[in-house]
């Protein structure tokens, strides 16, 4: 009977169990709201994970984790005729810009990401195929699988965890009227600061987080810490309601947002 299904009633962390335990070798289809996953296992390992619409080419992939710089990025992509990941890979390591371990690190990283995002997709339906090779021009990995189902694991008890504290994306954020104390320790991260640039009562979470390029699972963490800190209030439904129904993230100006980001400093400086 073929391995088939929904992440409702067979979550992706049991999937990856199963394949574990099982020793399994195929590949692994997952396809959710237009976007389609393929993760590659080999007796039981994680040989590769690719998604469907991103390009996940060895070029890309270095230099998305800054391994080469974006002269030989543009060079190697405006190369006339298609290019295997191993031959590039080659050709890389020959000329002296990257090391053999440079690269296997920089896939692992994309392979690990790719699965960490599928940790955080609760519906899709699946297929397993097996004996269904890894894509012949990809440089396929062999990683353990239990420290992948370890970290989902706290994932999914993390999401549970923000789901219960911000259960709708679609409620707004203001800035807190009287910051806590321990403002005058912030630090905030990079995330951080993208997400306070777009605080607004106008402006749903989901809406921040598809300006931010945020999955779910990003967007409550980053929103949970700053309401944690003091930085932002939830805007109460009903005042919600009394706010015009608009478009405003994808026109808003950078005066706006330079500005929202000046108020919070300012109160920060003021403490």
């Amino acid at each position: 009977m073929a391995l088939q299904g929904n992440l409702r009633d067979f979550p992706f962390a049991q999937l990856l169990n199963l394949v574990n335990l099982a020793r399994k070798t195929g590949m692994l289809e997952i396809i959710q709201k237009g976007e389609t996953a393929h993760v590659y296992f080999r007796d039981g390992r994680l040989a590769c994970a690719l998604m469907a619409n991103e390009d996940s080419s060895l070029a890309s992939v270095l230099y998305q984790n800054q391994r080469i710089s974006p002269n030989l990025y543009r060079a190697i992509k405006n190369k006339g005729g298609a290019i295997w990941d191993k031959e590039l890979g080659l050709q890389l390591i020959n000329a002296g810009f990257v090391s053999r371990e440079t690269i296997l690190n920089s896939l692992q990283q994309h392979h690990v990401s790719v699965i960490r995002r599928l940790f955080t997709w609760q519906e899709g339906v699946f297929r397993f195929i097996p004996n269904e090779p890894p894509p012949e021009d990809k440089i396929a990995l062999n990683m353990e699988l239990e420290n992948l189902i370890m970290e989902g694991s706290r994932h999914i008890q993390e999401m549970e965890i923000l789901m219960d504290e911000l259960p709708n994306l679609d409620v707004s954020l203001k800035f807190s009227e009287r910051p806590e104390n321990n403002l005058r320790k912030v630090n905030l991260t990079v995330e951080e600061w993208k997400v306070v640039s777009f605080v607004n009562p106008k402006n749903s979470i989901r809406q921040i987080a598809q300006a931010t390029s945020m999955d779910d699972l990003q967007i409550r963490r980053v929103v949970y810490g700053l309401l944690q800190a003091g930085l932002v209030e939830v805007l109460k439904t009903e005042q919600a309601r009394q706010l015009p129904q608009t478009q405003l993230l994808p026109n808003q100006s950078k005066d706006e947002q330079r500005s929202l980001v000046n108020r919070l400093i300012t109160r920060i400086r003021g403490l």
